[in-house]
């Protein structure tokens, strides 16, 4: 290949059939455009679709095959395109590494995100290294979210659709794997651009609906999971306010998270009441007015730094945070206390902040993400 040969639109100096990628593909509209774009643009491509939980039994549907609909989709894709698929049984490292911490966060009082630890511990941990072993250049997802080239390399920056940006799932990426990994979707300014390539491709699932629900607990029923995961783990207890007293009677910690309004099964009160903390130990809910929810200092551990030289390089630096998937970033500061724990103070205080809930970095100059951390107590 001459020395002068232009990149491709992954990024390497060789033309696209002789650049192998290895697609994540979950059977959603977003990875099966991923796939059959590239396909079209001459790569090759291989599809590669996880069977993470129970897709035999729970998820299959009419018209989809024994290992359930979201494959079936993945493989339909494959074949119209022309390119090999794979599926690969996850189903145990699956629930060792993401559904039994699920589990053991919510008895330990924490509201966790399994999401972030299936990208972290799963797709971009195995998967990828199968990407390697199938000799890939690279790896490429449907996620919304940016890869750009910066002075010191692979940079992961927001999407450019601030309402599909899922940055906050893949705080936890790190270096070596960005620089791996390819988001040919995180330039896209809507959905309906990518609907709109997938009716091109003449995809069968270009009118999926998007799933919104954590695909083990399909329809939103965390509690019936977490007992089926650890049988008795609903142990009923006392609704308390903040100085102990006896508002009333749960069935379960484990049906209750930090923030939570509705369901507390309390009236005659002059004000809501929220909850505030859950005290697993004795089995009580703890609940007060709203302004017990503000915070403004949020511990965090398990820190991944993404931002260019070490964490510890400055005593605290300004840059803005998400505490949640679903809120805009907020100025805050950040202060080291090692290569993977630190403080982070909120320059307005947010409510309802959990532990077990992720606190993501973002430059406060541009649309970068720097990484982030686990929330890991009560601040």
């Amino acid at each position: 290949m001459p020395l002068d040969t232009p990149l491709n639109s992954l990024g390497f100096a060789k033309s696209p059939a002789d650049t192998r990628v290895v697609v994540a593909m979950s059977g959603g509209v977003d990875s099966s455009v991923v796939a059959a774009k590239l396909a079209e643009e001459g790569y090759d491509v291989v599809g590669v679709t996880l069977q993470l939980y129970d897709h035999g039994a729970a998820l299959a549907k009419k018209g989809a095959c024994c290992a359930g609909r979201d494959i079936h989709d993945a493989r339909r894709v494959a074949e119209d395109m022309g390119f090999p698929h794979y599926v690969l049984d996850y189903e145990n490292t699956f629930r060792e590494a993401v559904m039994d911490e699920f589990a053991d966060s919510y008895l330990g009082g924490a509201t966790p995100v399994p999401c972030i630890r299936c990208n972290e511990r799963v797709k971009f941990k195995d998967l990828l290294q199968t990407a390697r072993d199938l000799d890939a250049d690279c790896m490429a997802t449907g996620h919304y979210i940016q890869r750009k080239m910066g002075a010191q390399g692979a940079e992961l920056h927001s999407a450019a659709d601030a309402a599909k940006d899922q940055s906050y799932f893949l705080f936890s990426t790190t270096q070596d794997q960005l620089d791996y990994l390819r988001f040919p979707l995180g330039h896209h300014q809507s959905k309906d651009e990518t609907r709109a390539l997938a009716a091109k491709y003449g995809l069968s699932v270009a009118d999926k609906p998007d799933s919104q629900d954590i695909c083990f607990v399909p329809n939103g029923d965390y509690a019936a999971v977490i007992e089926k995961l650890r049988p008795g783990a609903a142990s009923p207890g006392e609704i308390v306010d903040i100085n102990g007293q006896v508002l009333g009677q749960h069935n379960g910690v484990i049906h209750y998270t930090v923030g939570q309004r509705r369901g507390l099964g309390i009236g005659g009160l002059a004000y809501p009441l929220y909850v505030v903390r859950l005290d697993v130990d004795k089995k009580q809910v703890i609940v007060g007015p709203k302004d017990m929810l503000a915070t403004r200092r949020v511990p965090l551990r398990e820190i991944n730094w993404i931002g260019g030289g070490r964490l510890t390089d400055m005593a605290e630096r300004q840059i803005a945070v998400r505490v949640r998937s679903t809120r805009p970033p907020t100025d805050a500061i950040l202060r080291p206390i090692s290569d993977t724990e630190a403080e982070v103070e909120l320059l307005v205080a947010e409510q309802g902040v959990s532990p077990g809930q992720a606190c993501v970095f973002y430059d406060t100059d541009s649309t970068r993400v720097l990484g982030g951390g686990w929330i890991w107590r009560g601040a």
